[in-house]
């Protein structure tokens, strides 16, 4: 599967990309959108008497493994990260990532941009909850409860937006069940390879335009236990952008 799958997850070429965003931006308006981002926990059943296990100790004491995903609007993996231990957060396992590199330089998303009114465009971004950093690429919710008008109607359409990435967790998690529940002493060397077989699989089931996705609940919770990080991370630059982007929906009408 690794040798043969990987054609099935793969960071879109320019022509799909353009497909993607007409996708993205179908759900709630967010122009030139590629792609939505989380995480989840990989648990296992580990034995604390042994001090080398110490390190897959996360901070709501379970032992995990965690599974970054960037996502399309149909639930296709484009980019996973795994094999980093649960007790690292959001923001630190991006920044080690290739993509976090790929991004920074504008490889993964380039700089074509969209005008969104007069003096005013956008490049290619991602979206992520508050346990991301707000980056030119990647922009997240705003935080806080006396929020603007324009800044709430960003937050709703923004998590209508990543709504598909906490979906296709969900949704990889209850078909391949080997990664759903607490695995019993896993070989922590081979459990990565595993965790990206399944997402190669949970791609090749979409391509294929299987019935049986129809059948998987489209639940939210792949992480039951674990409570929403916030990373105070702000970049001016993603800063600005998303204050452009807030005030271009505010004028628009709903989709």
């Amino acid at each position: 599967m690794e040798e043969k799958g990987l054609v099935h997850l793969s960071w879109p070429s320019e022509e799909e990309m353009e497909r993607i965003k007409e996708k993205f931006e179908k759900i709630r308006g967010l122009p030139n959108c590629c792609g939505a981002i989380d995480t989840t926990h990989i648990l296992m059943n580990l034995p604390m008497v042994d001090p080398a296990n110490e390190v897959w100790f996360d901070k709501e004491r379970k032992c995990s493994m965690i599974l970054q995903g960037v996502v399309d609007a149909d639930m296709r993996f484009l980019d996973v990260v795994t094999g980093w231990p649960g007790k690292l957060s959001n923001a630190s396992v991006l920044r080690s990532s290739s993509l976090f590199e790929l991004c920074n330089t504008g490889t993964a998303l380039n700089v074509k941009k969209v005008r969104l009114c007069e003096g005013a465009e956008i490049g290619e971004y991602i979206v992520g909850d508050s346990g991301f950093p707000l980056l030119p690429w990647l922009l997240t919710p705003y935080k806080g409860k006396a929020l603007l008008g324009l800044e709430r109607e960003f937050n709703k359409r923004h998590y209508a937006t990543r709504m598909v990435a906490k979906r296709a967790l969900a949704r990889l998690k209850d078909m391949w069940k080997i990664i759903e529940g607490v695995m019993w002493m896993p070989d922590r060397n081979k459990l990565p390879r595993i965790i990206l077989v399944c997402c190669v699989l949970h791609n090749i089931v979409i391509d294929m335009e299987d019935d049986a996705q129809d059948e998987v609940p489209l639940a939210f919770d792949h992480d039951p236990g674990y409570r929403q990080q916030i990373c105070d991370e702000a970049d001016q630059t993603g800063s600005s952008l998303r204050e452009k982007l807030s005030l271009y929906l505010a004028e628009k009408r709903p989709p």
